[in-house]
C-alpha cells in the first residue's frame, strides 16, 4: 500500500509491526528507495554514490527519493530537476569526514572576481547541492547532520572538505520542508540566483549561518527556527558572485523564531545560552551590491541574540521593507538601520541609498544597554523616509556618559555590525545622516538608571516624535539635538511639546 507525499509522489506506507514497505517500483512519478540502489543507512558505509544513482534513475521522468529510516553517511548529493528528496523518521543524511582519498566534490572555478568571501563563490563542495535545476524539494521530517562539514576557509589547503549542507545555484522552483538541519556547516542554507523558492517548517541548530538569500526573487521563509550562536540567523544579501549585480526583492519572512542558544541546545530541548553577545539575528546587507527590494517580515521572536539589522553599504538600494509583530528578549542592538560605503564590488558605483522602512508593533525587552537601537547614515548619504510605530523598547540600563563613545566615528567604509562605534551616546535611539524620521507611540525604557539622553540626534532633518515617553534620571535630558532641523515633538512624556526649525546644540 502506498500513501501520498508532500511532494505528489507516492510514498511507502509503514503498517504497525512491521518493517518498512517496499515503496513503488522505480520508475516515472515513482518513489526511488536508496536502498535499493545499494545505500547501506549503517552510518559508516559511505552511501552518496547510491543515493546519486537513485537521483540519476529518477531525473528523467521525475520522482522522489526516498530515504527510509537509517543514518546515510555521504558525500556531495547532487539534486536534479524534477526530483525530490524525502528523509522519513528518524532517516539522517550525515555528512562523512573525507577519507582514504574520498571526500565532496571539488569547489567549481566560481565567481572569479573578489568582492566576496570564498564561501559566497563556490556551490559545489557541499552535502547536497543543485545547479540551474527547477522543481526540485527537499522535505520529510528527517534530517541532514553536517558533521563532517568544515565551518568555513577554502579547499586550497583541504580539496576533499565539503562546507554547505545545502547549495542550490541559479535554480527556479525549489522547496525545503519540515527538515532539521543540524551543525550546516558555514551555511545551512545558501541559494544564490534562485526564484520561487519556499522554506516551510525547518528547525535548523548550527554554529555558522542558517539561512543565506543571496540573489534571489520570490522567496518565502515560515514557521521556521534558526538557532546560530556564533553567526547570523537569516540573512538576506545580494552579492556579486553570479558576476552581476542581482538584487534579492519579494521576499517575505513570517511566523520564526531566531535565537542564540549554545550549539545543539535548541534540538535536545536543553535551551542553553550565556549573556549578550550571541548572534543568530535576522539581517541584511553585509553582502549588497544588488541591494533589496519588497521585503515583509512578520511575527518574529528574538531570544538571546542579536536583532534585526537592516545594512547596505556596497552600493545597493535597501528600499520598501515592512517589519511587523516582533517580539524580542535579551537582545543585542534591538534594530541597526545602516547605509554605509565599504563599495566592495566593481569600481564607479555610487553610494545605496537605505529608504522607505515601516517598524511596528514591536515588544524588545532587556536590550543590551551599551548598543540601543540606531539608524545611521554618512555625510552626505541620509538614511531616509524612515517610519517607527508602537514600539515598547526596554534595555537593561545602568550606564553613564562616560561609559559611552561621545562622539563615535563615522566609519564609512567599515564592515557593519551593530558594536562598530563602541557604546552609543544614548540609552535608547543614535539616529545620525538621516532625514524623514517619525516615532509614534514608542516607550524607550530602562531597567537600571541610566544618565545618558534617551535619543541622540546629529545631523537630522525633519524627524516627528508622536506621543512618545521616555524615563528620565534627574537633570538629565531626554533628547540631545545636534545639527537638527525641522525637529517636532508633540503628546509626549516628559517633554512638552516643542517645535526646532534648527540647532546646532539643544538638550531637552
Amino acid at each position: 500500500m502506498v500513501t501520498m507525499g508532500a511532494a505528489g509522489a507516492a510514498l511507502p506506507l509503514v503498517l504497525p509491526g512491521t518493517a518498512h514497505a517496499e515503496p513503488t517500483p522505480p520508475g516515472p512519478g515513482g518513489v526511488y528507495d536508496v536502498r535499493r540502489f545499494g545505500a547501506r543507512g549503517d552510518g559508516t558505509t559511505i552511501d552518496s554514490d547510491a543515493v546519486n544513482r537513485a537521483i540519476d534513475a529518477a531525473a528523467p521522468g521525475g520522482g522522489t527519493v526516498y530515504f527510509p529510516p537509517g543514518t546515510y553517511a555521504s558525500y556531495s548529493v547532487r539534486l536534479k530537476s524534477n526530483v525530490a528528496l524525502y528523509l522519513d523518521q528518524n532517516a539522517t543524511l550525515l555528512a562523512a569526514t573525507p577519507a582514504n582519498g574520498r571526500g565532496y566534490d571539488p569547489a567549481e572555478p566560481g565567481a572569479g572576481n573578489s568582492y566576496q568571501d570564498y564561501g559566497h563563490s563556490h556551490w559545489h563542495n557541499s552535502l547536497i547541492w543543485a545547479e540551474n535545476a527547477e522543481n526540485i524539494t527537499i522535505f520529510g521530517p528527517g534530517r541532514i547532520d553536517g558533521k563532517g562539514l568544515v565551518s568555513g576557509g577554502s579547499q586550497e589547503s583541504a580539496p576533499l572538505q565539503g562546507n554547505k549542507a545545502i547549495s542550490l545555484k541559479l535554480c527556479r522552483n525549489v522547496a525545503i520542508r519540515d527538515i532539521t538541519i543540524v551543525n550546516g556547516g558555514h551555511f545551512g542554507i545558501l541559494p544564490t540566483g534562485v526564484d520561487n523558492f519556499r522554506i516551510d517548517g525547518l528547525v535548523i541548530d548550527t554554529n555558522r549561518d542558517g539561512i543565506n538569500i543571496d540573489c534571489c526573487k520570490n522567496v518565502r521563509i515560515s514557521n521556521t527556527t534558526v538557532n546560530s550562536p556564533n553567526d547570523d540567523g537569516i540573512v538576506l544579501k545580494s552579492s556579486y558572485a553570479l558576476n552581476m549585480a542581482r538584487a534579492t526583492e519579494n521576499v517575505t519572512i513570517d511566523n520564526c523564531f531566531v535565537s542564540g542558544y549554545d550549539l545543539g541546545t535548541l534540538v535536545n530541548g536543553t535551551f542553553k545560552t550565556a549573556n549578550y553577545g550571541r548572534t543568530g539575528r535576522i539581517k541584511f546587507g553585509t553582502e549588497s551590491n544588488g541591494g533589496f527590494r519588497n521585503i515583509a517580515i512578520s511575527n518574529i521572536i528574538f531570544e538571546y541574540c542579536r536583532g534585526l539589522a537592516l545594512e547596505t553599504v556596497d552600493g545597493g538600494l535597501l528600499e520598501d521593507v515592512t517589519v511587523s509583530n516582533i517580539t524580542m528578549r535579551n537582545v543585542q542592538m534591538p534594530f541597526f538601520l545602516r547605509l554605509g560605503s565599504r563599495m566592495r564590488g566593481p569600481a564607479g558605483v555610487p553610494v545605496g541609498t537605505l529608504r522607505r522602512v515601516s517598524i511596528s508593533d514591536v515588544v524588545a525587552y532587556n536590550s543590551d544597554p551599551r548598543y540601543p537601537s540606531a539608524i545611521v547614515g554618512i555625510p552626505g548619504h541620509n538614511v531616509e523616509d524612515i517610519r517607527l510605530a508602537n514600539i515598547r523598547h526596554h534595555l537593561l540600563g545602568g550606564l553613564t556618559p562616560g561609559d559611552a563613545v561621545a562622539n563615535p566615528p563615522e566609519l564609512e567604509t567599515a564592515y557593519p555590525e551593530p558594536s562598530m562605534f563602541g557604546t552609543l551616546p544614548a540609552y535608547g535611539w543614535f539616529v545620525r545622516h538621516a532625514k524623514g524620521v517619525t516615532f509614534d507611540n514608542m516607550e524607550t525604557r530602562y531597567d537600571k538608571v541610566d544618565t545618558r539622553p534617551a535619543v541622540v540626534l546629529r545631523d537630522v532633518t525633519d524627524v516627528d516624535f508622536h506621543h512618545t515617553r521616555a524615563d528620565k534620571a534627574p537633570d538629565v535630558a531626554t533628547f540631545a539635538l545636534d545639527g537638527v532641523s525641522d525637529f517636532r515633538l508633540s503628546t509626549s512624556r516628559p517633554v512638552a511639546d516643542a517645535y526646532v526649525e534648527h540647532t546646532d546644540h539643544q538638550e531637552l
